[in-house]
């Protein structure tokens, strides 16, 4: 999987990536049922490179998890049109939860897998498409092509190693080669002081 660097961003590797995100590893025993108690997530992204000393809040809201057929139904729609088909496939499954960060509403959340880590720790993965300001559509403005987020957040067994990564604004695509291209408008921001309540 290959990273793009281009003009608007120069990213380290990052660790969301469609097979990762889509993973077929054993997940929650849960999945596909509403949660009897929402998991509540907090976390200060703090920004890298471009944004370095940049910071701001996130709070995700888990009511569900994702089943093998929403993860089917994606990684077909990706094979079929890429990004602009997982796009449409998110669009049209139902809200698993809620991601907001500081100053905004939030969105819905299409797509969550949890995955059990050896330590005994949890591994939460998140990709939903991402709601086009007003602002974006008026200007024609290129972010309007990365139209997904991604997230990646560990809780370990020793809540002091809590970490996780978010892509606010990303697309995939596949280039010259074949290989997968995980596309960001910005910079990774890694996620930190991360807390589930």
């Amino acid at each position: 999987m290959r990273i793009a660097k281009n003009h608007i961003v120069t990213t380290a590797v990052i660790v969301i990536t469609i097979a990762l995100l889509l993973s077929s590893a054993k997940s929650s025993a849960q999945d596909g049922t509403k949660l009897a108690k929402s998991i509540f997530i907090q976390a200060q992204a703090m920004g890298q490179a471009q944004q370095m000393g940049r910071t701001f809040s996130m709070n995700l809201i888990i009511e569900e998890f994702s089943t093998p057929d929403d993860q089917k139904a994606l990684l077909e729609a990706f094979n079929e049109k890429q990004n602009e088909g997982l796009v449409n496939a998110l669009t049209k499954m139902k809200s698993k939860g809620r991601m907001a960060i500081t100053g905004t509403l939030g969105y819905d959340v299409k797509y969550i897998r949890q995955f059990s880590m050896p330590d005994g720790g949890t591994k939460i993965r998140v990709v939903t498409d991402r709601p086009i300001n007003f602002g974006e559509v008026w200007s024609s403005s290129r972010s309007m092509d990365y139209n997904l987020s991604g997230a990646e957040i560990i809780l370990s067994a020793d809540k002091k190693k809590n970490s996780g990564i978010l892509a606010p604004a990303c697309q995939f695509k596949i280039d010259k080669e074949k290989q997968l291209q995980l596309e960001l408008l910005q910079n990774e921001w890694k996620l930190v002081d991360v807390r589930q309540r």
